[in-house]
């Protein structure tokens, strides 16, 4: 059973809640451009999940098979001491990951976001299963079955998804022992007061116990994304940004070892020579302007429709990806990442964009006859029906006339 998925109408109904709290407090905490944005990371790093918590879960079952200490018993107090010791880990994984370079490649995608609402919570990476699981052997060491730890694993996540708000005001002595909206902001911004504090997913105590804790302070409005900036909208080049500088900066190094030892040396490490040739802005927080590309209403709600059909075709890859091959998973995957690349590119008013989206609605046809060849569509017509109607109506949407937007260089 896939908690996440089963969550996803919940996620939404959430977030639109959130937007009616925007409307009547008169606050505005969401962009359109930002919360596809992070959707899209959110969409992708599932589909990705299909093709790589294999390795991960197998990885797991193998360390647990091979070299659990103890045979625990299916009981309530393991699966409550499986959600703390998850968490525990998790604080550690969380912490590396801002810490080392090469972990915060992979982590960076959840914050490169400069708003702070529900999507943000869905922006997730998809390379954390490259290393990340390494964190959570112990549990299998310690005998925690591999059912029980994919299940605290997803109610952790779960957890973290409603903290990610500005709603929410501090909350009294929750925040001494829980993760809340207040002391995650803090986590998410890029003020120096705040960098790299808060780590824990759902008890805050461990960065009381290791010294990582920082309160929400009044005198310090916290700014929120990171101090590169992605100043994009296409989730491919928000998972490759930093592992691109890391490459680029190793490539130009001079010395061989500081090739091998970039990637592992804390965030933000370079070596000196490639620093002092190619050095890198950083914006100045008091003048921080927020990354955006001007677009039409009309451009926006196209951009929101193509994108939600997306998520169904997502939703429903996710409910049957248990009975398909590796080979069908990694076409339907090529099919949903360069959709979102294509919205990434009209939503940032590219000038080829509109020959993409129809080079996109185009490719849909023989992507549709190659899904129900491979039984990921149930055959017959009406799949074509819905598909011609779509199209029909997005090539409609493609040619109507329009005023001269200004595009991005």
């Amino acid at each position: 059973m896939n908690l996440i998925l089963l969550a996803v109408p919940f996620f939404f109904l959430l977030i639109a809640a959130e937007l009616l709290a925007d409307r009547l407090r008169g606050v505005s905490t969401y962009r359109l451009a930002d919360s596809l944005n992070s959707l899209s990371a959110g969409v992708l790093s599932q589909a990705s999940g299909l093709l790589s918590k294999a390795i991960a879960v197998l990885g797991y079952a193998f360390a647990y098979e091979h070299l659990h200490l103890t045979e625990l018993p299916d009981a309530p107090w393991v699966w409550v001491l499986a959600f703390v010791f998850y968490d525990f880990c998790y604080y550690w994984n969380h912490r590396l990951g801002h810490e080392r370079n090469v972990l915060w490649a992979s982590h960076v995608v959840h914050h490169q976001s400069e708003d702070y609402n529900l999507t943000t919570a869905l922006r997730q990476t998809s390379t954390g299963f490259l290393l990340g699981w390494v964190f959570y052997l112990p549990m299998a060491v310690a005998g925690v079955p591999p059912l029980v730890f994919v299940t605290v694993a997803a109610l952790n996540l779960l957890y973290q998804f409603w903290v990610h708000t500005r709603h929410v005001p501090k909350l009294g002595w929750f925040e001494w022992f829980f993760v809340s909206p207040s002391n995650h902001r803090v986590h998410h911004a890029q003020n120096p007061v705040y960098m790299d504090r808060n780590y824990g997913g759902v008890f805050i105590l461990w960065d009381r116990l290791f010294g990582t804790f920082q309160e929400e302070l009044d005198e310090h409005p916290v700014v929120f994304g990171v101090t590169v900036p992605l100043r994009s909208w296409n989730p491919l080049w928000a998972n490759l940004q930093f592992y691109a500088q890391l490459w680029r900066d190793a490539v130009r190094a001079g010395s061989w070892w500081d090739r091998l030892r970039i990637w592992f040396m804390p965030t933000g490490w370079r070596p000196a020579d490639v620093a002092a040739r190619w050095p890198v802005e950083k914006p100045d927080l008091a003048a921080f302007r927020k990354f955006e590309v001007p677009l039409s209403r009309g451009q926006k709600l196209y951009a929101a429709l193509q994108f939600a059909s997306y998520v169904a075709g997502t939703s429903a890859l996710l409910a049957v990806a248990s009975q398909q091959g590796l080979g069908v998973l990694a076409g339907a995957w090529l099919w949903v990442a360069f959709g979102l690349y294509c919205i990434g590119a009209w939503l940032e008013n590219r000038p080829f964009a509109r020959a993409l989206e129809a080079l996109r609605l185009a490719l849909n046809l023989p992507a549709l006859l190659w899904a129900q060849q491979v039984g990921l569509v149930e055959a017959g017509g009406l799949p074509w029906a819905l598909l011609a109607a779509w199209s029909l109506f997005s090539l409609a949407w493609l040619v109507w006339p329009r005023r001269a937007q200004p595009q991005m260089a």
